[in-house]
């Protein structure tokens, strides 16, 4: 398949786009509204390195499909209130068939918001301590083409920040889960070269402020 190369596709609207959200709409909406957007909210970060976490073994597009039960679930991912919950909590979400029932990313969630509100003490914010981490232009490829991100699952800011984040206690932040995190949240941009959300997200984040 051409887009299989290239990592481009055209879709029924003319437009050309990065091929992996195909023809599906709620997935088409994912990528050209919100995936590669800078984010500074600490909630919305809050919520995207979990749900990453989450993802893990899965497909992304399951866990969109299964994102407004997780804010319902998890209290919007509010990390304050997520940071109390104790074993009923564990057991209510365990039967929970809207959300993705795994113990282990379950308890992680709880602990990382216990994590999430230490280092939001420390930074200031959420948002001012990932923030930091932007990698400098000589970091990034001079082209963002489908070879290169296929060759690059993770970078070295992700290995970093994987490390700082294990340091401090945090689970089910490996090098590829965080990569996907800096993707999704606008950190980098790596919409394809030829895709219709490329510029726009370049203007983006130029004229984001950034946090912190």
């Amino acid at each position: 398949m051409e887009e299989k190369k290239t990592g481009l596709m055209q879709g029924a609207d003319g437009v050309t786009r990065c091929f992996w959200p195909g023809a599906l709409p709620d997935y088409l909406h994912y990528h050209d509204h919100e995936w590669g957007r800078p984010v500074a909210d600490d909630t919305r970060l809050f919520e995207k390195i979990c749900l990453e976490g989450f993802q893990s073994g899965l497909s992304w597009l399951t866990i969109l499909r299964k994102r407004d039960s997780f804010r319902e679930a998890f209290s919007g991912f509010d990390f304050d209130k997520v940071a109390e919950y104790g074993d009923s909590d564990i057991e209510r979400l365990l039967g929970n068939a809207g959300i993705v029932r795994h113990r282990g990313k379950i308890v992680s969630t709880i602990n990382n918001a216990k994590r999430a509100r230490a280092l939001a003490d420390e930074a200031g914010s959420l948002a001012a301590w990932f923030w930091k981490f932007e990698p400098d232009e000589d970091e990034r490829p001079k082209i963002v083409d489908y070879p290169t991100l296929i060759a690059n699952p993770t970078t070295p800011t992700s290995t970093r920040i994987s490390k700082e984040l294990k340091k401090r206690g945090w689970t089910f932040v490996g090098p590829t889960t965080i990569y996907a995190f800096m993707q999704a949240m606008g950190m980098v941009n790596d919409h394809i070269e030829g895709c219709m959300c490329r510029g726009k997200i370049e203007a983006e984040r130029k004229a984001f402020k950034r946090p912190g």
